[in-house]
């Protein structure tokens, strides 16, 4: 969910083949770099300093979390609402992952939903595992229709991260690590593991939502369209892969809905609500 060419057109236009230069050196490289530089680090030095560990795990959870309950809940389907600082610190986290802005972002999984399976879907899974994992965003180019977020063009705080999102995501994504590393001594580490190593892995965990979760599973809420509920798939995307449910329900803050279902964004957000922090959940009746 990188960069994509904008546009004011009425519909998110079908893709056009084209070689995306910058989102594939960005992507690859930072692979690369979690791939075989992290590896080698921990090869030639035993080990990594247990700050880094720690940065590591928490940045990588707190901006998943930007994405998953930030983007994805709060933003695309406005299933809670929140304080201003709640909804600020979800764009800050969601930006530090590198997806784009809020607004770009949820422009297009609303298109993802509203054209599920078909051309005008942006990653539609019957155009191959592959393109709907990521190779939408690396070779393909597409308009982005903003009439689908009026709502959030009425927030200031949305709009200022969508016209500035480099400097929100170099600050919340690159700089803050960074500093944390020079904290406790460690800034090389700090770079390659709580930067590279941690954008890495949840640029997959997203990915995952787009492909796997359209691909293996049981259609428990309707066959009409790819979504499943799996919950492998639940485990390699923080908690989106009951994604039968989340399609056929998608104004409902959970993604697993019995008890037992792994889902760390749902508990997060009930968390925030006994906090003050969010209310207004919105869940689907047993009935």
């Amino acid at each position: 969910m990188m960069s994509t060419e904008v546009s004011d057109e009425k519909d998110c236009t079908i893709g056009v083949r084209h070689n995306r230069w910058w989102s594939i050196i960005f992507l690859y490289g930072i692979s690369a770099v979690a791939v075989i530089g992290c590896p080698a680090y921990l090869i030639v030095h035993g080990g990594v300093h247990p700050g880094t560990v720690w940065l590591f795990a928490g940045m990588g959870a707190a901006s998943l979390t930007g994405i998953t309950a930030g983007y994805h809940r709060l933003y695309a389907h406005s299933t809670y609402q929140a304080n201003a600082v709640y909804r600020f610190v979800m764009l800050a986290l969601g930006a530090a992952t590198f997806q784009q802005s809020a607004l770009k972002w949820t422009s297009l999984h609303r298109t993802h939903h509203k054209y599920t399976d078909t051309e005008r879907d942006p990653y539609n899974i019957k155009k191959g595992f592959f393109y709907a994992h990521m190779g939408w965003i690396l070779f393909y180019r597409r308009t982005i229709d903003f009439s689908n977020v009026k709502d959030l063009k009425k927030s200031k705080l949305i709009m200022n991260q969508h016209q500035y999102f480099q400097w929100w995501a170099l600050g919340f994504g690159v700089l803050m690590p960074a500093v944390i590393g020079i904290l406790y001594g460690h800034l090389f580490e700090a770079l390659l593991f709580g930067v590279a190593a941690r954008m890495a892995v949840v640029f997959q965990v997203t990915f995952f939502i787009n492909s796997f979760a359209h691909t293996f599973g049981k259609a428990t809420h309707g066959t009409e369209i790819s979504a499943r509920d799996n919950w492998l798939g639940a485990v390699l995307t923080a908690g989106e892969g009951y994604h039968s449910f989340h399609h056929r329900f998608p104004n409902d803050y959970r993604n697993g809905v019995r008890w037992y279902h792994w889902d760390p964004s749902k508990w997060f957000i009930w968390t925030s609500s006994h906090l003050g922090w969010v209310w207004g959940l919105k869940r689907t009746s047993r009935n």
